[in-house]
């Protein structure tokens, strides 16, 4: 009976194999492009300043410091630094996640005078540089003294135009039927967006989540315009002083650096599926 089955004699011509090794030997050059910076910071860490100056480079430490993750934080507030950082990024990743989730819901699943254009107003603010209207929200938050103050970067941040893009777009792949059925049973629109569309869309949530938190977590301009007080520094905020106490001291920079970096790494390599997932999903349509 084994010779009834047709074999597939189809082989990879050169060309296509050629091919495939040149795209491949391209991904690892670029690959290796991108990752050798944070490679040379993370052993530039475990160096003393003299063999940092070296001529040539000499990539790894002749003798390893690895007590320069324990000093750093005698020599630098990073526990207050990094509690900061991570409340900010934690609470702005939940209201934007929840408030560009839930106004892509109305766009998506709710029809009303208007929402076509509305939507296109509103995802047109993505083409306008923050710059632009930066000195009028300084001046509205002074006006209401939020200045120096959380609420300052939890309020300019909480909604987010990209947010309710990017999920609109995985929600239009959700059949209305669905919705519709759940009207006719008696939930509301809170209810259906909470019971029905946002369990369907874990990997487009987590995609979203990460992409708020890295931004949020490396946010340097909103806290350098709203922040006075040391003890409200980011990581951000906190290295900058950092840097200019102790500015010959490029290992214990570089270990500042290594440490702001690790958890954004951290986050995602636990949500990357996720993320990937999430990104592959939103605008597919059917």
């Amino acid at each position: 009976m084994g010779s009834d089955i047709p074999m597939n004699d189809h082989r990879p011509s050169l060309g296509r194999i050629v091919g495939m090794i040149l795209g491949y030997a391209v991904m690892i050059a670029i690959s290796v492009f991108v990752v050798l910076p944070f490679v040379w910071m993370v052993l530039a860490s475990l160096k003393n300043n003299n063999e940092i100056y070296m001529v040539p480079v000499r990539w790894l430490p002749e003798t390893w410091h690895f007590e320069h993750y324990a000093q750093i934080w005698l020599k630098a507030d990073m526990l207050g630094w990094l509690g900061n950082t991570v409340f900010f990024a934690v609470v702005v990743t939940f209201l934007q996640v929840f408030t560009g989730s839930f106004a892509a819901y109305g766009f998506s699943k709710i029809n009303f005078p208007g929402r076509n254009t509305l939507f296109l107003i509103y995802v047109a603010t993505m083409a306008v540089p923050w710059q632009a209207y930066m000195i009028p929200q300084f001046k509205m938050l002074s006006i209401v003294g939020l200045n120096d103050t959380r609420w300052s970067i939890i309020l300019l941040q909480a909604f987010g135009a990209f947010g309710v893009f990017m999920m609109k777009q995985f929600y239009d792949t959700i059949p209305d039927s669905l919705s519709e059925a759940a009207r006719l049973d008696g939930l509301s629109e809170f209810g259906i967006y909470r019971r029905i569309i946002l369990p369907l869309s874990g990997s487009s949530v987590a995609a979203l989540a990460i992409i708020t938190f890295t931004n949020t977590w490396n946010d340097y301009m909103g806290p350098l315009l709203y922040l006075r007080s040391p003890d409200l520094y980011t990581i951000q905020l906190g290295l900058k002083t950092f840097i200019s106490q102790y500015d010959a001291d490029y290992s214990m920079i570089m270990t500042g650096s290594v440490l702001s970096v690790l958890p954004i790494l951290v986050v995602f390599l636990i949500g990357q599926r996720q993320f990937i997932e999430g990104i592959a999903t939103s605008g597919m349509k059917g």
